[in-house]
């Protein structure tokens, strides 16, 4: 997830300076530093926003699963227990 994160925003931050240049009839040379300094840094953003975003899916997700095998132990105890209760 990060790195998509970090192409799409790098791509996007590229593509953005490069029409700002050409709207602007900005100088080639100062245009493509600007477009390539832009991809490097949301780049590195994206990917660091990519890395939070899996780490908390990733947590949400384990934390639900917890959740639904802790309800069902319960359950599963209960049932048991009162086969137990009614064989007897």
């Amino acid at each position: 997830m990060a790195r998509a994160y970090a192409g799409i925003l790098a791509l996007l931050a590229f593509l953005t300076a490069l029409f700002q240049g050409l709207l602007h009839a900005g100088d080639v040379k100062a245009t493509i530093q600007t477009a390539w300094c832009s991809l490097w840094i949301f780049a590195g953003i994206g990917y660091v926003l990519g890395r939070i975003a899996a780490r908390t899916v990733g947590e949400s997700v384990a934390a639900r699963i917890a959740a639904g095998v802790a309800a069902e132990q319960p359950a599963e105890k209960n049932v048991k227990s009162a086969q137990a209760a009614a064989s007897r």
